[in-house]
Protein backbone atom coordinates (compact mmCIF):
# COMPACT_ATOMS: atom_id res chain seq x y z
CA UNK A 1 0.00 0.00 0.00
CA UNK A 2 2.95 2.27 1.00
CA UNK A 3 4.52 1.85 -2.43
CA UNK A 4 1.25 2.19 -4.08
CA UNK A 5 0.95 5.36 -2.51
CA UNK A 6 4.22 6.38 -2.96
CA UNK A 7 3.89 4.99 -6.98
CA UNK A 8 0.48 7.60 -7.08
CA UNK A 9 2.22 10.30 -5.37
CA UNK A 10 4.96 10.20 -7.66
CA UNK A 11 2.75 9.98 -10.58
CA UNK A 12 0.84 12.85 -9.68
CA UNK A 13 3.81 15.61 -9.43
CA UNK A 14 5.09 14.24 -12.85
CA UNK A 15 1.69 15.39 -14.26
CA UNK A 16 1.66 18.76 -12.03
CA UNK A 17 5.19 19.01 -13.43
CA UNK A 18 4.52 18.49 -17.11
CA UNK A 19 1.75 20.33 -17.21
CA UNK A 20 3.92 23.31 -15.59
CA UNK A 21 6.62 23.14 -18.00
CA UNK A 22 4.12 22.75 -20.80
CA UNK A 23 1.95 25.96 -19.60
CA UNK A 24 5.34 28.03 -19.16
CA UNK A 25 7.31 26.69 -21.75
CA UNK A 26 6.36 29.91 -24.73
CA UNK A 27 9.19 32.21 -24.15
CA UNK A 28 9.03 33.93 -27.52
CA UNK A 29 5.93 36.13 -27.56
CA UNK A 30 3.75 37.81 -31.04
CA UNK A 31 2.27 41.09 -29.54
CA UNK A 32 -0.69 42.23 -31.43
CA UNK A 33 -1.61 45.62 -30.93
CA UNK A 34 -5.20 46.36 -29.73
CA UNK A 35 -6.99 49.59 -28.05
CA UNK A 36 -10.65 50.92 -28.11
CA UNK A 37 -12.45 51.35 -31.58
CA UNK A 38 -9.55 48.83 -33.54
CA UNK A 39 -11.07 46.98 -36.65
CA UNK A 40 -11.86 43.85 -34.82
CA UNK A 41 -10.58 41.99 -38.09
CA UNK A 42 -7.10 43.91 -38.30
CA UNK A 43 -6.32 42.31 -34.34
CA UNK A 44 -8.66 38.73 -34.69
CA UNK A 45 -6.89 37.29 -38.03
CA UNK A 46 -3.19 37.65 -36.45
CA UNK A 47 -4.32 36.48 -33.25
CA UNK A 48 -6.53 34.24 -34.97
CA UNK A 49 -3.39 32.13 -37.20
CA UNK A 50 -0.81 32.75 -34.63
CA UNK A 51 -3.08 31.68 -31.06
CA UNK A 52 -3.87 28.15 -33.83
CA UNK A 53 -0.51 27.75 -34.57
CA UNK A 54 1.02 28.28 -30.62
CA UNK A 55 -1.35 24.84 -30.07
CA UNK A 56 0.98 23.19 -32.62
CA UNK A 57 4.07 21.56 -31.09
CA UNK A 58 6.17 22.85 -34.17
CA UNK A 59 5.47 26.20 -33.08
CA UNK A 60 4.69 25.91 -28.77
CA UNK A 61 7.15 28.23 -27.60
CA UNK A 62 5.63 31.20 -29.10
CA UNK A 63 2.28 32.87 -27.61
CA UNK A 64 -0.03 35.69 -28.42
CA UNK A 65 -0.20 38.73 -26.36
CA UNK A 66 -2.83 41.55 -26.78
CA UNK A 67 -1.34 44.84 -26.00
CA UNK A 68 -3.52 47.76 -24.86
CA UNK A 69 -2.21 51.12 -26.20
CA UNK A 70 -3.72 52.84 -22.81
CA UNK A 71 -3.35 51.29 -19.37
CA UNK A 72 -6.72 49.76 -19.04
CA UNK A 73 -7.75 45.74 -18.88
CA UNK A 74 -10.11 45.36 -21.96
CA UNK A 75 -10.26 47.17 -25.27
CA UNK A 76 -13.99 47.33 -27.77
CA UNK A 77 -13.45 46.81 -31.17
CA UNK A 78 -15.09 49.25 -33.42
CA UNK A 79 -17.83 46.35 -34.41
CA UNK A 80 -18.40 46.33 -30.38
CA UNK A 81 -16.23 43.33 -29.29
CA UNK A 82 -14.64 43.40 -25.84
CA UNK A 83 -11.61 42.14 -25.76
CA UNK A 84 -8.97 41.17 -22.83
CA UNK A 85 -5.43 42.12 -23.01
CA UNK A 86 -2.36 40.45 -21.66
CA UNK A 87 -0.17 43.58 -21.49
CA UNK A 88 0.21 47.34 -22.22
CA UNK A 89 2.88 49.08 -23.97
CA UNK A 90 3.67 50.75 -20.97
CA UNK A 91 5.19 47.28 -19.16
CA UNK A 92 8.42 45.58 -19.85
CA UNK A 93 7.90 43.24 -23.34
CA UNK A 94 10.66 41.28 -25.24
CA UNK A 95 8.16 40.43 -28.17
CA UNK A 96 9.38 38.52 -31.14
CA UNK A 97 6.79 40.56 -33.60
CA UNK A 98 4.92 42.96 -33.05
CA UNK A 99 1.83 43.58 -35.47
CA UNK A 100 0.00 47.11 -35.26
CA UNK A 101 -3.79 47.33 -36.38
CA UNK A 102 -5.63 50.55 -37.50
CA UNK A 103 -9.67 52.29 -36.69
CA UNK A 104 -11.30 55.01 -38.70
CA UNK A 105 -9.66 57.60 -36.62
CA UNK A 106 -5.76 57.57 -36.02
CA UNK A 107 -5.10 60.55 -35.25
CA UNK A 108 -4.87 60.63 -31.66
CA UNK A 109 -2.52 57.30 -32.03
CA UNK A 110 -0.36 59.24 -34.29
CA UNK A 111 -0.13 61.93 -31.91
CA UNK A 112 0.90 59.73 -28.98
CA UNK A 113 4.74 59.96 -28.42
CA UNK A 114 4.25 56.83 -25.78
CA UNK A 115 2.93 54.72 -28.55
CA UNK A 116 6.23 56.07 -31.12
CA UNK A 117 8.42 55.26 -28.28
CA UNK A 118 7.12 51.84 -27.98
CA UNK A 119 7.28 51.31 -31.45
CA UNK A 120 10.74 52.81 -32.49
CA UNK A 121 12.07 50.35 -29.17
CA UNK A 122 10.50 47.07 -30.03
CA UNK A 123 11.30 47.62 -33.85
CA UNK A 124 15.56 47.46 -32.58
CA UNK A 125 14.66 44.59 -30.77
CA UNK A 126 11.47 42.19 -32.60
CA UNK A 127 12.33 39.92 -35.51
CA UNK A 128 9.06 41.15 -37.62
CA UNK A 129 7.58 44.31 -37.69
CA UNK A 130 3.71 43.79 -39.14
CA UNK A 131 0.35 46.06 -40.11
CA UNK A 132 -2.71 45.67 -41.15
CA UNK A 133 -4.77 48.22 -43.26
CA UNK A 134 -3.81 51.83 -41.93
CA UNK A 135 -1.68 50.24 -38.84
CA UNK A 136 0.83 51.00 -41.69
CA UNK A 137 0.21 54.47 -41.11
CA UNK A 138 1.55 54.51 -37.40
CA UNK A 139 4.86 52.76 -38.23
CA UNK A 140 4.96 55.69 -41.04
CA UNK A 141 4.71 58.10 -38.41
CA UNK A 142 7.42 56.20 -35.92
CA UNK A 143 9.72 56.67 -39.14
CA UNK A 144 10.00 52.78 -39.28
CA UNK A 145 9.08 52.31 -43.18
CA UNK A 146 11.37 54.76 -44.57
CA UNK A 147 13.17 52.48 -47.43
CA UNK A 148 10.70 50.25 -47.37
CA UNK A 149 8.22 48.57 -49.81
CA UNK A 150 4.74 48.47 -47.71
CA UNK A 151 0.69 49.03 -48.42
CA UNK A 152 -2.21 49.82 -46.41
CA UNK A 153 -5.57 50.01 -46.91
CA UNK A 154 -6.86 49.61 -50.15
CA UNK A 155 -7.50 52.86 -51.37
CA UNK A 156 -5.27 54.79 -49.07
CA UNK A 157 -2.31 54.40 -50.70
CA UNK A 158 -2.13 57.57 -52.28
CA UNK A 159 -2.17 59.18 -49.14
CA UNK A 160 0.52 56.75 -47.55
CA UNK A 161 3.21 57.73 -50.72
CA UNK A 162 2.13 61.21 -50.26
CA UNK A 163 2.38 61.66 -46.52
CA UNK A 164 5.71 59.54 -46.57
CA UNK A 165 7.48 59.87 -49.45
CA UNK A 166 10.46 57.46 -48.32
CA UNK A 167 8.40 54.63 -48.66
CA UNK A 168 7.86 52.80 -51.78
CA UNK A 169 4.08 52.08 -51.80
CA UNK A 170 3.03 49.58 -53.40
CA UNK A 171 -0.98 50.17 -55.03
CA UNK A 172 -3.65 46.96 -55.54
CA UNK A 173 -2.01 44.35 -53.60
CA UNK A 174 -3.33 42.26 -50.57
CA UNK A 175 0.32 41.96 -48.93
CA UNK A 176 3.89 43.25 -49.31
CA UNK A 177 6.65 41.83 -47.78
CA UNK A 178 9.97 43.58 -47.30
CA UNK A 179 12.71 42.29 -45.32
CA UNK A 180 11.47 42.14 -42.02
CA UNK A 181 8.56 44.34 -42.67
CA UNK A 182 4.91 42.88 -43.68
CA UNK A 183 1.83 44.79 -44.56
CA UNK A 184 -1.75 43.85 -45.45
CA UNK A 185 -4.50 46.08 -46.87
CA UNK A 186 -6.53 44.65 -43.85
CA UNK A 187 -9.95 42.92 -43.10
CA UNK A 188 -10.07 39.68 -44.41
CA UNK A 189 -6.26 40.37 -46.06
CA UNK A 190 -4.89 40.57 -42.68
CA UNK A 191 -5.15 36.77 -42.98
CA UNK A 192 -3.07 36.53 -45.90
CA UNK A 193 -0.71 39.14 -44.30
CA UNK A 194 -0.48 36.48 -40.69
CA UNK A 195 -0.38 33.46 -42.82
CA UNK A 196 3.04 34.68 -45.06
CA UNK A 197 4.57 35.84 -41.56
CA UNK A 198 3.79 32.75 -40.23
CA UNK A 199 5.23 30.83 -43.24
CA UNK A 200 7.75 32.94 -42.72
CA UNK A 201 8.61 31.95 -39.00
CA UNK A 202 8.05 28.32 -39.56
CA UNK A 203 7.67 26.84 -43.09
CA UNK A 204 5.23 26.25 -45.71
CA UNK A 205 3.94 22.81 -44.46
CA UNK A 206 3.12 24.13 -40.90
CA UNK A 207 1.72 27.57 -42.68
CA UNK A 208 -0.64 25.21 -44.78
CA UNK A 209 -1.55 22.82 -41.24
CA UNK A 210 -2.94 26.43 -39.97
CA UNK A 211 -4.47 27.52 -43.60
CA UNK A 212 -6.87 24.26 -43.63
CA UNK A 213 -7.18 24.36 -39.70
CA UNK A 214 -8.92 27.68 -39.96
CA UNK A 215 -10.96 26.44 -43.11
CA UNK A 216 -9.40 29.33 -45.14
CA UNK A 217 -8.79 26.71 -47.48
CA UNK A 218 -12.91 26.89 -48.12
CA UNK A 219 -12.31 30.72 -49.32
CA UNK A 220 -9.38 30.95 -51.48
CA UNK A 221 -6.67 28.54 -52.91
CA UNK A 222 -3.12 28.34 -51.41
CA UNK A 223 -2.03 29.82 -54.47
CA UNK A 224 -3.44 33.28 -52.67
CA UNK A 225 -1.16 33.16 -49.71
CA UNK A 226 1.69 31.56 -51.88
CA UNK A 227 2.18 34.52 -54.31
CA UNK A 228 2.97 36.70 -51.23
CA UNK A 229 5.76 35.65 -50.01
CA UNK A 230 9.24 36.75 -51.31
CA UNK A 231 11.70 34.87 -53.06
CA UNK A 232 14.17 33.27 -51.05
Amino acid sequence: MLLRHTLHTLLAFLVLAGFSFSASAADKKIGVLVYDEVLTSDAVAPAEVFGVASRKAWFSDYEVVLINVERNETVTTEEGLTLQVDATIYDDLDLDVLIVNSAYDMDWLFENEDLTKFMRDQAKKVEWLASNCSGAFLYAHAGLLDGYRATTWAGGEPDLQDQFPKIDVVVDQNVVVDRNRITSNGGVPSYQGALVLLWLMSGESNAKEVFETIQFNRIIPWSEIEKFKPDA
